[in-house]
């Protein structure tokens, strides 16, 4: 039986990833920092699920916890990192600044180089992370938020350079949804929202391929492309 380990699995696009996971026959380590929404996910099937209390923000107290899941599943094959945090933030309000750094930046960084860590040790294994099309443009609305969607783009994109040179067996997947009907879709203006269903789906399918980079849903890859080479001068009076 493969194993798996979801972080952000107490609601969401992690809850659905975690079920479809389970559905297919995986071994589910499901993490996040409300207990009750895990254990209510748990009941399900317990023989599948394996709930474990986890802010990613805490640095040391995430490693620690995630090698005692690891050790309760008896192994990892792949982990999916999908939590993370971002707000609208006209005001700078400096504390939403750096609990937006603290949990995608930090707190990021230390799940994906210990993933990293254990799967060269084992010579095999699957990095899946939850990023955005957020990413690749700045935004005023959310300094913060974008900032650090950039920082994981580019750090998973480093990783993947890294494993290719070292001839290590790892996959590293980058998934950037834009619009899915979750908490984490602030604002005005949406448009093309995607279902956690139909999101998670395509994620899992995208999994399933290997796939280094995908956007969720698959349309936001012309919006990524016009994104990428609209002229600075234009960007600049879109906010």
């Amino acid at each position: 039986m493969k194993k798996a380990i979801v972080l952000g699995a107490s609601s969401g696009i992690g809850r659905e990833i975690a079920l479809l996971l389970a559905a297919e026959g995986y071994s589910v380590g499901i993490t996040g920092r409300r207990f009750e929404m895990l254990t209510e996910l748990s009941s399900k099937n317990q023989e599948v699920f394996i709930p474990q209390q986890m802010d990613i923000s805490f640095l040391e107290d995430t490693v620690n916890l995630l090698n005692e899941l690891v050790s309760k599943l008896g192994g990892m094959d792949l982990l999916v990192l999908s939590s993370g945090t971002g707000d609208i933030n006209e005001m700078l309000n400096f504390d939403i600044e750096k609990r937006t750094i603290d949990t995608n930046v930090k707190g990021f960084t230390n799940i994906v180089d210990w993933a990293y860590q254990f799967f060269k040790n084992q010579n095999s294994g699957h990095l899946v992370a939850i990023t955005s099309i957020a990413g690749l443009r700045g935004n005023g609305s959310a300094p913060a938020y974008n900032a650090t969607k950039a920082f994981q783009i580019n750090y998973l994109e480093g990783l993947r350079q890294k494993v290719h040179k070292q001839k290590i067996p790892i996959i590293i997947t980058d998934i950037r949804p834009v619009f899915v009907d979750t908490d984490m879709a602030k604002g005005d203006g949406k448009f093309w929202v995607s279902t956690i269903e139909k999101a998670s789906r395509q994620i899992v399918k995208a999994i399933h391929r290997k796939k280094k980079v995908v956007y969720v849903t698959k349309r936001w890859r012309i919006i990524a492309l016009i994104l990428r080479v609209l002229p600075r001068f234009i960007y600049d009076r879109m906010g």
